[in-house]
């Protein structure tokens, strides 16, 4: 068996407004999408040698007018750890472009960290060996 990669998929609320923040935030680019007239349901994102899926959670045009809070609590169970070597200047990054993170700090177990939430309340932590 030849394994070349894993790509995470998660699905989100809005899905423009998730491609804008992780453009924004961690330099992705939309390498490929799919929709149709109602649009767009589905983005493959690419940016500094990383992958990510979105997938809208109703079909273009189904969606309510706000998010399940309920169902976007549970997001929180779920979080994508990005290595990153130059933590502050990440931050840095991140409050310039409006982004609420936390001032990194080093874990009991050695990594630098900053953790900060996507729209629909998926955790990220950017994280190096301090």
């Amino acid at each position: 068996m030849n394994l070349e990669g894993m790509t995470t998929l998660i699905e989100v609320f809005d899905i423009d407004r998730s491609i804008e923040f992780y453009r924004s935030a961690l330099g992705f680019e939309v390498h490929q999408q799919a929709g149709n007239d109602k649009g767009l349901g589905w983005a493959w994102l690419k940016g500094n040698g990383l992958d990510l899926m979105l997938n809208t959670m109703y079909n273009p045009g189904d969606a309510p007018e706000a998010p399940d809070a309920t169902r976007i609590k549970w997001h929180r169970d779920l979080t994508l750890y990005i290595g990153c070597s130059d933590i502050d200047a990440a931050y840095g990054h991140l409050v310039a472009v409006g982004i609420k993170a936390n001032t990194p700090e080093v874990a009991p177990y050695g990594m630098k960290q900053c953790y900060f939430s996507d729209p629909d309340g998926y955790g990220i932590c950017l994280q190096w060996p301090a």
